[in-house]
């Protein structure tokens, strides 16, 4: 029996799943070595076990369709070339602009998701969820078959899918099994002017990862003016600033109330105004679950049968999550945390009423 030759296989390693390629890189070191016809064998027919799932891989890239009117659709080539000269590329959009949705099937569409996946971060699960659902649809694929999501205790996603959204803790704590992160060979860090512990600890340790991994890429997505300190963080990281889609909007003020007058009871009177004015749904910006079950009681009690009444934050179960976006005849009021200000959008609202409050960790 012929013997593998190590020159040969190491040519073929970069045809390998990003995952395998540390092991079969010590294989082949050993082999130097310590040349061994049956193993030198089994190293080879491990290359082609790799190299023919990249291929697979390969074979069921999606051709995205890429709506044009969103504002980032206009700007998909400079990102891409970007992409191709650069290891960090930084895209600062308004909410609205679609670069949450639309980033990842630009990374398809380049090629990215073949030798690992492409990875995108949200900070809030029911965002990375209700995101993988619209990415999925959006290509025409069953949710978890091409696009899949992890968030905590819950995960939907073949092995071999191309993209994978998650919680920035979910992706951190992949850190303690796979310090270079091999599964993914895109990352995309979503929100990242949110500034949380985790985003910030996250963009700190891809910094020191890019050197150590030249054919990482990655892209920081900010919603804020914060872009230029991010692109100095990554050494001058290109900037691609994107417009959100503007609508006209009435903004009302309304007087500070009476010390005694319970928040239920102001924002029971800012839905009755709004609904005496037309069609549509309306969104509360409430600061947490205590006050989102106090206003919902009180809405209730108020308005009975005529109003559907859904509140929305993290705690609440699945099934009652994805309520708000399922379609509907009744009239909605949504009472949210702040998880749908800039990480989710909630469809049929035409009125807004925000409460004021809000709870930052210090």
């Amino acid at each position: 029996m012929s013997v593998p030759s190590p020159d040969p296989l190491a040519a073929r390693l970069e045809s390998t799943l990003l995952r395998d390629r540390p092991r079969l890189r010590r294989a082949l070191r050993r082999q130097r070595h310590q040349p061994d016809a049956s193993e030198a064998q089994r190293l080879a027919d491990a290359i082609a076990t790799s190299s023919a799932r990249a291929t697979a891989r390969r074979d069921r890239l999606p051709r995205p369709d890429f709506p044009a009117t969103l504002p980032i659709t206009a700007h998909l080539d400079e990102v891409g070339d970007a992409l191709a000269r650069h290891q960090v590329v930084v895209v600062a959009g308004a909410t609205g602009s679609g670069k949450t949705t639309q980033l990842p099937k630009l990374c398809l569409a380049l090629g990215r998701g073949v030798y690992g996946q492409v990875g995108h971060t949200q900070p809030r699960r029911l965002a990375a969820r209700s995101v993988a659902e619209r990415i999925a649809n959006e290509l025409g694929t069953p949710l978890g078959d091409v696009v899949g999501y992890r968030v905590r205790f819950q995960e939907r996603g073949h092995p071999d899918a191309l993209v994978r959204l998650m919680t920035d803790g979910i992706l951190l704590n992949e850190l303690q099994r796979d310090r270079l992160l091999l599964r993914y060979d895109t990352l995309i860090v979503d929100e990242a002017h949110e500034r949380s512990l985790n985003i910030d600890f996250l963009l700190g340790y891809l910094k020191r990862l890019c050197a150590r991994r030249p054919e990482l890429r990655v892209i920081v997505s900010s919603a804020t003016l914060d872009e230029e300190r991010f692109s100095a963080f990554f050494g001058g990281a290109p900037v691609l600033r994107v417009s959100g889609r503007s609508y006209p909007v009435e903004v009302r003020w309304r007087p500070p109330p009476a010390a005694d007058t319970p928040l239920a009871e102001q924002v029971r009177a800012a839905v009755v105004e709004l609904t005496a004015e037309g069609p549509g749904d309306v969104l509360v910006f409430l600061s947490g679950e205590r006050e989102i079950h106090e206003v919902a009681g009180r809405l209730r009690a108020g308005f009975g049968p005529k109003l559907d009444v859904l509140p929305l934050y993290a705690r609440l179960p699945l099934a009652k999550q994805d309520r708000i976006f399922a379609p509907h005849a009744k009239r909605r009021v949504v009472l949210a945390t702040n998880v749908a200000e800039t990480s989710l959008t909630v469809p049929g609202v035409r009125y807004v009423v925000d409460a004021g409050q809000a709870r930052i960790g210090r």
